[in-house]
């Protein structure tokens, strides 16, 4: 069955590009209602904006979805991964802000609180989206393929491989059945990461003012800069796969699909959940049966399998 918060949870922090204080409570809300984010500091059009791939607006750096009216939330995929891995399918998020607060720059704390606050079963049941052939999405940056694919897939999983030049993370590929809890386990503590390199760049572009070494990893070359190190020694492949956790759950329903990433981003897994949606005989609607729904994200998670960082 459909499920939401047992009772509202409240989150504070700073934004990881604005800089700006973020408060963000999580509410109950109805079956069929589906994720959907408010600015409550906006009273003057609406300010009402669902969490689906059709408002999202392809960025590079985080994901931000955006309503008729020009309202706009950005840095939402790691509450959105937060949800899909607790499975949590009808919520409504209050912002007093543009953006979420990145916390510890993983989604550990908001899993927490979710965990904390429980879960409650509606009266409606889960529908899935199922893919029924492979959908590719793909670019050329000139040197390597970037690219991602959802393939069928008897639950969800996620296939992921990145390449840095930095040698501390290098190439490294990770494949995971996200079923069981394994969100929760493997990936819901894997924090955000750049290279130093690029933190000049990003604030001179206005990003990440506020990004500190204890909400990201920050990587030069051989040495990891912020405290304390990897929680993983592949956590940064792990981050982008909790990222396309959250991005992934704008589809608007679980995915019964195995998505492979290579070398992908925010922008480029909204561009394949629209390739996806542009293909109708790629996909259908299915009521969830119980087999399907022992492969969820969500099913079987325990408090006790947050690692000790949140």
């Amino acid at each position: 069955m459909q499920t939401t918060v047992a009772s509202s949870v409240t989150f504070t922090g700073t934004g990881l590009h604005s800089g700006r204080p973020a408060r963000m409570r999580v509410r109950p809300a109805s079956a069929e209602h589906g994720i959907w984010f408010k600015r409550i500091d906006i009273t003057d059009r609406d300010n009402l904006i669902p969490a689906h791939w059709a408002s999202g607006v392809p960025t590079p750096l985080c994901t931000l979805i955006r309503n008729d009216a020009g309202v706009e939330v950005k840095t939402i995929e790691h509450i959105m991964a937060a949800l899909a891995g607790c499975g949590i399918h009808n919520a409504l998020v209050e912002l007093d802000g543009p953006e979420v607060p990145i916390m510890d720059g993983s989604a550990a704390r908001f899993v927490d609180g979710l965990v904390k606050t429980g879960v409650r079963e509606l009266s409606a049941p889960v529908r899935v989206i199922e893919v029924l052939k492979p959908v590719e999405y793909r670019e050329d940056d000139g040197e390597h393929a970037v690219w991602a694919r959802l393939e069928p897939s008897d639950g969800f999983e996620i296939d992921f491989h990145i390449s840095f030049p930095d040698r501390v993370i290098g190439t490294q590929n990770k494949r995971l059945d996200l079923s069981n809890g394994n969100f929760v386990r493997e990936l819901s503590d894997c924090r955000t990461f750049c290279r130093r390199a690029d933190v000049d760049a990003m604030h001179e572009a206005g990003l990440a003012l506020g990004g500190t070494y204890d909400n990201a990893v920050v990587v030069d070359g051989d040495e990891v800069l912020s405290p304390g190190g990897l929680r993983r020694i592949d956590e940064a492949v792990r981050h982008k796969m909790l990222d396309a956790v959250g991005d992934l759950a704008l589809a608007g329903a679980p995915l019964k699909a195995r998505y492979v990433g290579h070398r992908a981003g925010h922008a480029m897994t909204n561009k394949l959940l629209r390739a996806l949606f542009d293909s109708p005989d790629a996909w259908r609607m299915v009521e969830c049966d119980a087999a399907t729904a022992r492969r969820l994200p969500g099913v079987g998670v325990r408090r006790s399998d947050l690692p000790m960082t949140a």
